[in-house]
């Protein structure tokens, strides 16, 4: 018997359970469900004892568990039974591609305690240290057009903006197109990719990645250079325990997933409500080009719509914005 079978017990709902009980619905003896319990702890689970009641979690181990996690989601889960944990990664969005490569199902989650070599758009670095953030990717293999799947990054932004509200409380703002803010510093990236099949030129699976500062300190930011650009939700007086982060985020990613591509309207008006960029000052690149303007709107692919002093229009839907 592993440590799992005890553990699948001590998952329900936080109940007490007798070591007569364990054992006997185990078929072992109380002493090998001692055993299991003392390697459990030891493990870093919260596990009390009760010379009376027995054994019951207290609450979540400190460090990311696949089985505590998908404790807190619904049994019929698009992500039930489908997540791995990693100690360290160089990005999870890089191991998550590989995965769905060799033909890893759609629902699989990849979380990881850091990333090595966590990336954001366009190449940019994305700072990962150890047990600080909340670091995951899930994959999709969406039936629909790549043309529809061009707007999926601004429905992942607002999905992943609600998750942290649902967690905590936080509401972050959305700055085109797909990082989100909170008191002016960055707080998420999110990262979209997608891969086609050969033949046809069709969409094979999409993969989306987020990563979100959780407990940083002000100083944890100097140190790295990016106290002026960075912030974390324990800055901001939140502290959500990050498998209850990573159940929110996950089940509105779902929502989000069911609901695509046939409520594009209702996912853009809420991109909206929150867009940071919309009345601002920006610089873009366009054909080469660096160029100011101010961000007028976003059109219903998500893309943004920039007037510049010239009285020229344009239309960005890739690429970097700079809030001026």
């Amino acid at each position: 018997m592993d440590c799992s079978c005890v553990l699948s017990l001590l998952l329900d709902s936080g109940q007490w359970h007798s070591g007569e009980e364990m054992s006997r619905v185990l078929g072992v003896t109380r002493a090998a469900v001692w055993k299991q319990i003392t390697q459990l702890r030891q493990d870093g689970w919260p596990i009390q004892a009760s010379t009376r009641l027995g054994y019951r979690l207290s609450g979540p181990p400190a460090a990311l568990s696949a089985a505590y996690l998908d404790s807190l989601l619904p049994p019929d889960s698009l992500f039930s039974h489908r997540m791995q944990v990693f100690p360290s990664v160089d990005s999870t969005n890089t191991r998550l591609k590989a995965l769905a490569a060799s033909g890893a199902p759609e629902g699989t989650v990849l979380l990881a305690e850091e990333q090595t070599a966590g990336r954001g758009t366009r190449g940019r670095s994305f700072s990962s240290p150890r047990g600080k953030g909340l670091y995951l990717s899930i994959l999709l293999r969406p039936k629909t057009t790549l043309e529809q799947l061009l707007s999926l990054t601004g429905w992942a932004a607002v999905a992943v903006r609600e998750g942290i509200q649902d967690a905590c409380g936080a509401a972050p703002g959305i700055k085109w197109l797909n990082d989100l803010y909170l008191n002016g510093r960055k707080l998420c990236g999110i990262l979209t990719e997608l891969s086609l099949l050969g033949e046809s030129g069709e969409p094979d699976y999409v993969v989306i990645g987020a990563g979100i500062n959780l407990t940083q300190s002000a100083e944890d930011f100097r140190a790295q250079g990016l106290a002026d650009i960075a912030c974390s939700l324990a800055m901001a007086g939140c502290s959500p325990e990050r498998h209850r982060l990573a159940a929110c985020v996950l089940a509105a990613l779902e929502r989000m997933y069911r609901a695509f591509p046939g409520r594009q309207e209702e996912y853009l008006e809420r991109y909206r409500a929150h867009c940071l960029t919309v009345g601002r000052q920006v610089l873009f690149s366009e054909n080469g080009l660096s160029l100011t303007g101010t961000a007028r709107s976003i059109d219903s692919q998500f893309a943004l719509v920039v007037d510049c002093p010239d009285g020229t229009r344009h239309t960005v839907s890739s690429g970097s914005v700079t809030l001026l």
